[in-house]
């Protein structure tokens, strides 16, 4: 066996593994080794059918009491279930699409389930637990540290998917790594870098990761493998920023009494932080190197205004402005924003969606915008006419040509791939130099995180709110509380305010699948509460499914006030500022992540009334409650995403799974600062004085191989 091997050359597979496989690019010897767990079990941490409760994690052992096939009612799934007894009680178990287990499970025969447990009516089942059975190798047998007697060694569980369970890659990976592959393999890290760092061999490293004799040499993996992912990561960033700085960038030198003059007109003065950033903006734009600045604010924290005053000092270089936002929703809302802000000056402002052009002042009447067509605010753009241009997605089309660009805006930037931000600032005028890029997030990001993931920008953080407004209250609702929040909401929704509902999900689970979530479903919380609880109130939906020209017809009918109550799935997570709305309600809440709430909760922090958010949840679990707790006092979003990434570990920032493209372990390792500060270093070393690899040439294939990392 060698490490580039196929997988297909050493093992049979069934067409539906290999295809399982194929889908998580796994096709080599290597590949498979590279795989990580995402958990270890210790042998002797056997539980009692007894004890088991929804949603956690169990081993079991026990004996076939029944077993069979059938197919799901409504979807014919194949799938096999049986009944499984210890000493303590019994357990049903289903495994979709595994039917044939039907037949090999056989009443009477000992078995060792390890899986999740899920509730339905009352009852707990495994679903699509990893199954051992007598006649088959023990997975005690088959580490390379631990023999037969072994009776606490860990077990590996690694991330299964349909036709791939985790005890059939655990089995595999053992084989391989008895046949000596690992050592094979050829280590891209340096032996300097590993020793400096205390770190393991690739080689000793998988051999930890997938069979580790304790904790520690588990840990030790996990850190060798994190502490190489961030710096992947950073030696791409590093080479991003140093391509980027090749190009000149354009003096902005406008001075700075008149961008104070500038600011002075808004209604609000700006807090301190807000002035501490705006002065590093200014100095950046002065310099013939372009700005590459992260502005990563709080909900409501003021960032639009900072880019208005950046704008402010471009435009008045004679420079132009485009500013790239997630939706067609926020584009107007930002374009109807900075035409109270330039208007004075008399300065053209346009906006390009997908769905429109308007244009800021109309001919006809210099107070308002009108619609113009696409070739003409293209033209305009092109000779200077319209300098300050607000956009989607569009704004990157090859058509879209400026004068002068002389700042890129860049609003919830890791919803932008990185493929899409070089397509805004490749090409967009005819000189040689290169816009000065501001990215801005409203999305909490853990210190350890931005400096992991964003290693090609300068980072500013607002963490000041503006005077005036209220914090929020936060309330965790348990089930028998409901009715009384609902009465608390009518109270506001008759005062003329508005409330929104948030739900995990759009629509309800299959019925006949035991193993779906049991979660409040937005299509079916709409119809209730228009119906049952708010008759007397209107309620509308809104959530991904829904055709883009609804979505945006049900917001405006929100904005326009003419929906009290907005049920939607977290696609308002980002989004328009709907001052009157003062209460949010998420169902659900344990589903999803802290910054996500926070997120969500700062669509009601967007005014001088008293906000309200309410987390229903019916979670029994205490370290769920415990990060719910922590929304009811943490005052920023900054406080919540350090504890999120705390308390609930990888891939947790949001409620989806991987996150920023960072795998689990890279997550992991983004916990310690001194890793990610470490692997900054000495990737900026590389990159700095060996830029083309070649004192690195393991490296140089290494990266070949690797995907753009994409922040969203």
């Amino acid at each position: 066996m060698q490490p580039h091997d196929l997988i297909t050359a050493h093992f049979r597979l069934k067409i539906d593994q290999k295809k399982a496989l194929e889908r998580l690019k796994i096709f080599t010897l290597a590949d498979l080794l590279l795989y990580p767990p995402q958990k270890y079990i210790h042998q002797g941490d056997l539980q009692h059918v007894y004890n088991l409760i929804d949603g956690q994690t169990a081993v079991i052992w026990g004996k076939v009491v029944r077993a069979g096939t059938k197919k799901a009612f409504k979807s014919g799934v194949p799938m096999a279930e049986a009944v499984i007894e210890d000493e303590t009680g019994k357990i049903n178990a289903i495994w979709f699409n595994q039917a044939f287990l039907g037949k090999k499970l056989i009443p009477g025969m000992a078995v060792k389930l390890s899986g999740k447990i899920s509730e339905r009516s009352g009852k707990l089942y495994f679903t699509n637990p990893d199954v051992s059975f007598e006649d088959t190798p023990e997975w005690g047998g088959q580490t390379i540290f631990s023999t037969n007697t072994a009776t606490n060694y860990l077990i590996p569980v690694y991330p299964a998917t349909a036709h791939l369970s985790s005890g059939w890659i655990y089995y595999h990976i053992q084989k391989i790594l008895s046949a000596g592959v690992h050592k094979d393999m050829t280590d891209p890290i340096s032996p300097t870098i590993l020793k400096k760092y205390h770190l393991p061999t690739l080689a000793t490293a998988l051999v930890w990761l997938h069979s580790p004799k304790n904790d520690k040499d588990a840990d030790m993996a996990k850190k060798r493998f994190a502490f190489e992912e961030v710096f992947y990561i950073q030696i791409d960033k590093g080479l991003a920023r140093r391509e980027y700085r090749k190009h000149g960038a354009r003096k902005i030198n406008t001075p700075d009494k008149d961008i104070k003059k500038f600011i002075d007109r808004f209604p609000f003065k700006f807090t301190n932080t807000q002035g501490e950033v705006t002065r590093q903006i200014v100095l950046d734009l002065k310099k013939a190197e372009p700005m590459t600045r992260l502005l990563e604010g709080d909900v409501g924290s003021g960032k639009t205004a900072i880019a208005a005053a950046a704008t402010f000092a471009t435009v008045a270089s004679g420079l132009e402005v485009a500013y790239m936002v997630p939706t067609e929703i926020l584009a107007r809302q930002h374009f109807e924003s900075f035409i109270t802000y330039f208007a004075h000056l008399g300065i053209s402002v346009g906006l390009m969606t997908g769905k429109e052009c308007r244009k800021f002042p109309s001919k006809v009447d210099p107070h308002e915008h009108t619609h113009i067509s696409r070739p003409q605010l293209l033209k305009w753009v092109a000779s200077g006419d319209i300098p300050i241009v607000i956009g989607t997605h569009t704004l990157m089309q090859k058509s879209v040509i400026f004068r002068k660009l002389g700042l890129a805006i860049i609003d919830e930037q890791h919803r932008f791939g990185v493929m899409q931000r070089k397509n805004l600032l490749k090409d967009k005028d005819d000189s040689q130099t290169v816009p000065h890029l501001l990215s801005m997030t409203a999305t909490p990001i853990p210190r350890t995180l931005a400096l992991a993931i964003f290693g090609d920008l300068d980072l500013s953080v607002l963490d000041e709110l503006p005077p005036g407004r209220k914090p929020i209250i936060t309330k965790i609702i348990s089930p028998d509380k409901r009715q009384d929040i609902y009465e608390q909401i009518r109270s506001e929704l008759r005062a003329g305010r508005q409330a929104y509902v948030i739900c995990p999900r759009i629509d309800e689970p299959d019925p006949e699948k035991v193993s779906a979530m049991q979660m409040k479903a937005a299509t079916t919380e709409a119809r209730v509460l228009q119906t049952k609880v708010f008759p007397e109130f209107k309620v509308g939906l809104i959530h991904s499914k829904m055709l883009p020209a609804k979505k945006e017809s049900v917001m405006e009918d929100f904005i326009a006030g003419d929906i009290d109550i907005l049920v939607a799935t977290s696609v308002i997570e980002v989004g328009v500022n709907v001052p009157n709305a003062t209460v949010i309600i998420i169902e659900g809440a344990e589903r999803f992540g802290l910054a996500q709430i926070h997120q969500l909760r700062g669509r009601v922090m967007r005014s001088s009334y008293q906000p309200y958010c309410f987390l229903f949840s019916d979670t029994n679990n205490k370290n769920s409650f415990k990060r719910l707790e922590a929304l009811t006092s943490a005052k920023t979003g900054f406080d919540l995403a350090e504890l999120d990434l705390s308390l609930r570990g990888t891939g947790s920032l949001s409620s989806t799974g991987k996150q920023w493209g960072v795998s689990d372990i890279g997550m992991e390792a983004i916990k310690n600062i001194k890793m990610v500060e470490a692997s900054r270093q000495e990737a900026r070393l590389i990159v700095d004085t060996d830029p083309e690899f070649k004192k690195h040439p393991l490296l140089k294939i290494k990266l070949a191989k690797r995907k753009d990392v994409h922040l969203e």
